[in-house]
């Protein structure tokens, strides 16, 4: 990730535009402190796609929903003597 100060950022803008659109991420800096990043803009629809590209990879125990274990709740909830 390269980082331009403000001036080269407005000097280049439309250079450094096409780059972040070919995927590369750009930080602008005011001296040594980073104030912004340049980055590819997704969509909404982008982020739909990716929904449930994990199916399969964790398999939901059948006692997820029963209580938590007497020990365990004394645990978080502590003693109730």
């Amino acid at each position: 990730m390269e980082t331009v100060n403000i001036h080269q950022a407005k000097t280049n803008l439309s250079l450094l535009l096409l780059r972040v659109e070919l995927g590369e991420e750009i930080i602008i800096a005011n001296g040594d402190i980073p104030i912004a990043k340049l980055v590819p803009f997704r969509t909404s629809s982008n982020r739909r796609a990716s929904l449930g590209q994990d199916r399969g990879r964790f398999v939901l125990p059948e006692d997820f929903n029963d209580p938590l274990p007497k020990e365990i709740l004394t645990a978080f909830e502590g003693d109730e003597k």
